[in-house]
Protein backbone atom coordinates (compact mmCIF):
# COMPACT_ATOMS: atom_id res chain seq x y z
CA UNK A 1 0.00 0.00 0.00
CA UNK A 2 1.17 3.49 -0.76
CA UNK A 3 0.27 6.31 1.53
CA UNK A 4 0.05 9.65 0.72
CA UNK A 5 -0.60 12.33 3.93
CA UNK A 6 -1.07 16.63 2.63
CA UNK A 7 -1.61 19.12 5.51
CA UNK A 8 -1.62 22.95 6.11
CA UNK A 9 -2.82 25.39 8.36
CA UNK A 10 -6.12 27.05 7.34
CA UNK A 11 -7.51 30.07 8.17
CA UNK A 12 -11.06 28.85 9.49
CA UNK A 13 -13.12 27.22 12.56
CA UNK A 14 -12.80 23.78 12.51
CA UNK A 15 -16.91 23.63 11.58
CA UNK A 16 -16.70 25.59 8.48
CA UNK A 17 -13.94 23.35 7.15
CA UNK A 18 -15.74 19.76 8.31
CA UNK A 19 -18.49 21.41 6.39
CA UNK A 20 -16.64 22.15 2.96
CA UNK A 21 -15.09 18.91 3.09
CA UNK A 22 -17.81 16.70 3.93
CA UNK A 23 -20.01 18.04 0.50
CA UNK A 24 -17.88 15.36 -2.04
CA UNK A 25 -20.03 16.73 -5.12
CA UNK A 26 -17.72 20.06 -4.31
CA UNK A 27 -14.46 18.12 -4.97
CA UNK A 28 -15.07 18.06 -8.73
CA UNK A 29 -14.56 22.14 -9.10
CA UNK A 30 -11.24 21.30 -7.01
CA UNK A 31 -9.60 18.67 -9.22
CA UNK A 32 -8.34 18.41 -12.22
CA UNK A 33 -8.76 14.80 -13.21
CA UNK A 34 -11.93 14.53 -11.68
CA UNK A 35 -14.82 15.09 -13.50
CA UNK A 36 -18.13 14.07 -12.07
CA UNK A 37 -19.11 12.61 -8.76
CA UNK A 38 -22.26 11.58 -8.19
CA UNK A 39 -24.28 10.36 -4.81
CA UNK A 40 -25.49 7.04 -5.35
CA UNK A 41 -27.38 7.13 -1.82
CA UNK A 42 -27.16 8.64 1.62
CA UNK A 43 -27.27 12.33 3.35
CA UNK A 44 -23.28 12.28 3.11
CA UNK A 45 -22.86 10.35 6.71
CA UNK A 46 -21.50 7.05 6.90
CA UNK A 47 -23.06 4.34 4.46
CA UNK A 48 -23.59 7.41 1.81
CA UNK A 49 -21.82 6.35 -1.30
CA UNK A 50 -20.35 8.40 -4.21
CA UNK A 51 -18.89 7.48 -7.70
CA UNK A 52 -16.07 9.57 -8.74
CA UNK A 53 -15.20 9.22 -12.13
CA UNK A 54 -10.97 10.46 -12.92
CA UNK A 55 -9.95 11.40 -16.37
CA UNK A 56 -6.05 11.75 -17.09
CA UNK A 57 -4.02 11.17 -19.88
CA UNK A 58 -5.60 8.85 -22.19
CA UNK A 59 -8.00 7.23 -19.52
CA UNK A 60 -11.27 7.05 -18.03
CA UNK A 61 -11.69 4.91 -14.85
CA UNK A 62 -14.74 5.19 -12.50
CA UNK A 63 -14.45 4.25 -8.33
CA UNK A 64 -17.23 3.87 -6.08
CA UNK A 65 -16.82 5.38 -2.85
CA UNK A 66 -18.49 4.98 0.35
CA UNK A 67 -18.07 7.76 3.55
CA UNK A 68 -17.66 4.80 6.45
CA UNK A 69 -17.67 7.21 9.91
CA UNK A 70 -17.82 10.93 10.59
CA UNK A 71 -16.56 12.71 13.70
CA UNK A 72 -17.63 16.15 13.46
CA UNK A 73 -15.95 18.43 12.76
CA UNK A 74 -12.62 16.97 13.46
CA UNK A 75 -13.10 13.46 11.21
CA UNK A 76 -14.22 12.08 7.68
CA UNK A 77 -13.45 8.39 7.15
CA UNK A 78 -14.09 7.11 3.79
CA UNK A 79 -12.91 3.75 1.50
CA UNK A 80 -13.27 2.84 -2.08
CA UNK A 81 -15.63 -0.13 -2.27
CA UNK A 82 -15.67 -0.90 -6.59
CA UNK A 83 -12.11 -0.94 -8.64
CA UNK A 84 -9.57 0.09 -6.32
CA UNK A 85 -7.86 -1.14 -2.97
CA UNK A 86 -8.00 2.36 -1.09
CA UNK A 87 -9.01 4.36 1.93
CA UNK A 88 -8.50 7.67 3.84
CA UNK A 89 -9.87 10.48 5.93
CA UNK A 90 -9.86 13.80 6.12
CA UNK A 91 -8.76 15.30 9.95
CA UNK A 92 -9.39 18.50 10.96
CA UNK A 93 -7.68 20.18 14.68
CA UNK A 94 -8.64 23.44 15.78
CA UNK A 95 -4.89 25.35 16.81
CA UNK A 96 -4.51 26.63 20.10
CA UNK A 97 -2.58 29.45 18.66
CA UNK A 98 -2.18 31.54 15.50
CA UNK A 99 0.71 30.47 13.69
CA UNK A 100 3.25 32.94 12.88
CA UNK A 101 2.69 34.79 10.05
CA UNK A 102 -0.95 34.54 9.87
CA UNK A 103 -2.95 36.95 8.00
CA UNK A 104 -4.07 40.15 10.19
CA UNK A 105 -7.84 39.31 9.37
CA UNK A 106 -7.29 35.97 10.66
CA UNK A 107 -9.22 35.18 14.12
CA UNK A 108 -8.39 31.03 14.44
CA UNK A 109 -7.06 28.48 12.35
CA UNK A 110 -7.18 24.84 11.73
CA UNK A 111 -4.89 22.40 10.49
CA UNK A 112 -6.43 20.09 7.70
CA UNK A 113 -4.86 16.77 6.69
CA UNK A 114 -5.71 14.69 3.95
CA UNK A 115 -4.88 11.02 4.28
CA UNK A 116 -4.78 8.44 1.76
CA UNK A 117 -3.62 4.91 1.30
CA UNK A 118 -4.22 3.24 -1.70
CA UNK A 119 -2.67 0.03 -4.01
CA UNK A 120 -2.01 1.47 -7.63
CA UNK A 121 -1.98 -2.33 -8.74
CA UNK A 122 -5.54 -3.01 -7.47
CA UNK A 123 -7.00 -1.62 -9.87
CA UNK A 124 -10.19 -3.68 -12.20
CA UNK A 125 -8.12 -3.47 -15.11
CA UNK A 126 -11.05 -4.77 -16.93
CA UNK A 127 -12.62 -1.11 -16.25
CA UNK A 128 -9.69 0.98 -18.06
CA UNK A 129 -9.55 0.63 -21.71
CA UNK A 130 -6.04 0.91 -22.12
CA UNK A 131 -4.47 1.93 -25.54
CA UNK A 132 -2.71 -0.67 -27.45
CA UNK A 133 1.04 -1.31 -25.79
CA UNK A 134 0.16 -0.06 -22.32
CA UNK A 135 0.78 -1.85 -19.69
CA UNK A 136 -1.07 -0.77 -16.17
CA UNK A 137 2.23 -0.91 -14.73
CA UNK A 138 3.22 1.67 -17.42
CA UNK A 139 0.23 3.71 -16.28
CA UNK A 140 1.14 3.28 -12.18
CA UNK A 141 4.52 4.05 -12.54
CA UNK A 142 3.19 7.78 -14.03
CA UNK A 143 -0.06 8.10 -12.14
CA UNK A 144 1.90 7.77 -8.96
CA UNK A 145 3.54 11.44 -8.92
CA UNK A 146 -0.41 12.79 -10.78
CA UNK A 147 -1.74 11.54 -7.68
CA UNK A 148 0.41 13.54 -5.16
CA UNK A 149 0.05 16.40 -7.46
CA UNK A 150 -3.45 16.07 -7.45
CA UNK A 151 -4.19 15.79 -3.70
CA UNK A 152 -1.38 19.19 -3.21
CA UNK A 153 -3.61 20.61 -5.70
CA UNK A 154 -7.02 20.00 -4.23
CA UNK A 155 -5.49 20.65 -0.57
CA UNK A 156 -4.41 24.25 -2.41
CA UNK A 157 -7.92 24.62 -3.71
CA UNK A 158 -9.75 23.91 -0.99
CA UNK A 159 -8.39 26.55 1.37
CA UNK A 160 -9.04 29.29 -0.77
CA UNK A 161 -12.41 28.76 -1.14
CA UNK A 162 -12.35 28.25 3.02
CA UNK A 163 -10.70 31.77 3.03
CA UNK A 164 -12.52 33.75 0.07
CA UNK A 165 -9.38 33.67 -2.23
CA UNK A 166 -6.25 32.07 -2.86
CA UNK A 167 -2.72 32.79 -1.24
CA UNK A 168 0.77 30.97 -0.92
CA UNK A 169 0.12 27.62 0.72
CA UNK A 170 2.99 25.78 3.08
CA UNK A 171 1.93 22.38 2.37
CA UNK A 172 2.85 19.20 4.42
CA UNK A 173 3.69 16.16 1.90
CA UNK A 174 4.12 12.46 3.37
CA UNK A 175 4.68 9.96 1.34
CA UNK A 176 4.73 5.88 2.29
CA UNK A 177 5.00 3.08 -0.25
Amino acid sequence: MDELVVSTVVYAPPEEAYDLLVDFPRYEAYADHLRDVVRRRGDGGPGTRYALRFAWWKLTYTVESEVTEVDPPERIEWRVVRNLNASGRWRIEELDELPDGAPDWANTASRVSFEVSYDPTSANEGGIDLPRFVSLGWVVDRLKPAIASEAQRIVERIVADLEGEPRPVDLTVERRT
